[in-house]
């Protein structure tokens, strides 16, 4: 079992910079990759970025390509999405996500609003 906590979230302006945590706990922190997922209502939930279990490889939707970076800190337990340059249309729920075997989980979301 893991669970999945997102903090960070908050209002700012159009080019601002935010930095969302997600801590994991349960099963070993270390052995799966993190992703990052968004979703504004009456949409499907978006992948945003993720980055691999030892955090060399991380990979991006082009939107945010070049301003958000994923990264992880095995130690504590915690991947971050560092944002900059926030734009309206970044507003969003963000939630983090991990597969553990064939299993999805899913922290309960944190807030980002972004206004122009």
């Amino acid at each position: 079992q893991v669970q999945l906590v997102e903090s960070g979230g908050g209002l700012v302006q159009a080019g601002g910079s935010l930095r969302l945590s997600c801590a994991a706990s349960g099963r070993t922190f270390s052995d799966s990759g993190k992703a990052w997922f968004r979703q504004v209502p009456g949409k499907e939930r978006e992948f945003v970025g993720a980055i691999s279990r030892s955090g060399e490889i991380t990979s991006y939707t082009d939107s945010v390509k070049g301003r958000f970076t994923i990264s992880r800190d095995n130690a504590k337990n915690t991947v971050y999405l560092q944002m900059n340059s926030l734009k309206p249309e970044d507003t969003a729920v963000y939630f983090c996500q991990t597969r553990m075997g064939s299993t999805d989980y899913w922290g309960q979301g944190t807030q980002v609003t972004v206004a122009s």
